[in-house]
C-alpha cells in the first residue's frame, strides 16, 4: 500500500491559490504562476513596510518644517530639533507633526521653548 499526498498537495496549493485572490488571468488559478506571483507580492510587502516608515519619516519631517516656518520664518526644521534637544524636551517626530496639525497652539508653546533654548 502506497502513501498518496492528495490531502497535502492540494492544502499546499489552496493556501498559495487563496492568497492569489483577485489576481489577474493565470496568476490567481494556475499554481505554479499563481506561486510566482505570491512569492513576488511577499518580496514587495517585506520591502515596502521598509519604505513605508522611510515615506512617514518624511511626511513628519515636512508638516513639522512647515509648522515651524509659520511660527518663525527664521527658525528652520534642523535649528528647530536642535532647540528641542537642547532644551530637553524628547518628543518623537511623529507627536510633533501630529501637534503641529491638530493642536497649533501646543505646537507654538513647544517652538517657544526651542527657540529660548538656542538664544
Amino acid at each position: 500500500m502506497r502513501v498518496k499526498g492528495g490531502t497535502v498537495t492540494h492544502r499546499r496549493h489552496k493556501k498559495v491559490t487563496d492568497a492569489a485572490k483577485g489576481y489577474y488571468g493565470r496568476r490567481k488559478n494556475t499554481f505554479k504562476v499563481a506561486a510566482q506571483a505570491v512569492d513576488k507580492a511577499n518580496q514587495y510587502a517585506t520591502r515596502d513596510r521598509k519604505n513605508r516608515k522611510r515615506n512617514f519619516r518624511a511626511l513628519w519631517i515636512q508638516r513639522i518644517n512647515a509648522a515651524v516656518r509659520s511660527h518663525d520664518e527664521a527658525l528652520t526644521y534642523s535649528r528647530f530639533i536642535n532647540g528641542l534637544s537642547l532644551a530637553g524636551i524628547e518628543v518623537d517626530r511623529k507627536v510633533l507633526a501630529d501637534l503641529a496639525v491638530h493642536e497649533p497652539e501646543a505646537f507654538g508653546a513647544i517652538v517657544k521653548q526651542a527657540q529660548a533654548a538656542l538664544a
